[in-house]
């Protein structure tokens, strides 16, 4: 055999070899963010479960010259309401991962590529739980210091970190980022919309839905942004539409972007 046929020899089958051994590796390792990667982070593809049994998928991200040994403090990050873990929270994981923390951003219950049945469901006492498992998982990963662990919400998930915060006492620090109220805004309407006569004509509309949902054996869709702006819009919808619907934020898996979630009570 000459030396250049030994050549092509060896080539192919290294890339064989990368292709057997390696091509799942490599493919979990496609960016599928809607932000720039950042060459100071490393990011780790995770899985927990939480005590409703539900699997969530979360994006680990460790700053890139971590210790075998080092402990680091951590903080467990959701939201927006709506959102996957590509979108806003990896952008805020990301960035305190460069800033030397571990943290993990996660997909809620029934969002994302977490598990749980029926898809897209709003369920702020199993989205509480969602913190806590994830406190689960950075309690009992090799690299965090179990003692400085914190969770951040973003929007509606604000709510949710409070009341894991409030019961959770592993959880030393807590942030919200733009958080609204979610209990007030869905009894009161946005910006206190709704009187008393609304509200209840609200709750007959959504209780009568569930009767012909289980006659028709499927589940009605809420209302999500509009696929068009006509310029009448209130501002917040404006700036979810020009995030959510526009290549600046972007997901194919995210409820905000591309779905709806079910219409129920919350």
């Amino acid at each position: 055999m000459t030396h250049t046929t030994f050549t092509q020899t060896f080539t192919r089958i290294f890339i064989m070899l990368i292709f057997f051994l390696g091509g799942g590796a490599m493919a979990q390792e496609k960016w599928d963010k809607v932000f720039a990667k950042s060459n100071e982070v490393k990011v780790q593809k995770v899985k927990f479960t939480n005590r409703y049994g539900i699997t969530l998928a979360g994006d680990l991200y460790l700053p890139k010259n971590l210790g075998k040994t080092q402990k680091l403090p951590a903080i467990a990050i959701s939201g927006p309401f709506g959102a996957v873990k590509e979108q806003a929270s990896g952008f805020y994981a990301q960035t305190l991962a460069q800033k030397g923390f571990i943290t993990l951003t996660f997909d809620a219950s029934y969002t994302g590529e977490s598990g749980g049945n029926p898809r897209n469901v709003a369920s702020p006492d199993i989205n509480t739980e969602d913190f806590s498992a994830a406190v689960d998982f950075l309690s009992n990963f090799t690299n965090v210091d179990s003692n400085k662990i914190g969770i951040l919400g973003i929007c509606g998930f604000g709510g949710f970190a409070l009341n894991a915060a409030a019961m959770d006492t592993r959880i030393k620090a807590v942030v919200t980022s733009t958080m609204y109220d979610m209990s007030r805004v869905n009894a009161n309407g946005y910006n206190d919309s709704m009187d008393a006569k609304a509200r209840y004509k609200l709750k007959e509309s959504l209780n009568n839905q569930r009767t012909k949902d289980f006659k028709n054996g499927t589940f009605a869709k809420a209302d999500g942004l509009p696929q068009k702006l006509t310029g009448d819009e209130p501002q917040f919808i404006k700036d979810y539409f020009h995030y959510y619907k526009t290549p600046r934020g972007f997901h194919s898996r995210s409820i905000n972007s591309n779905a709806h979630f079910l219409s129920k009570l919350y």
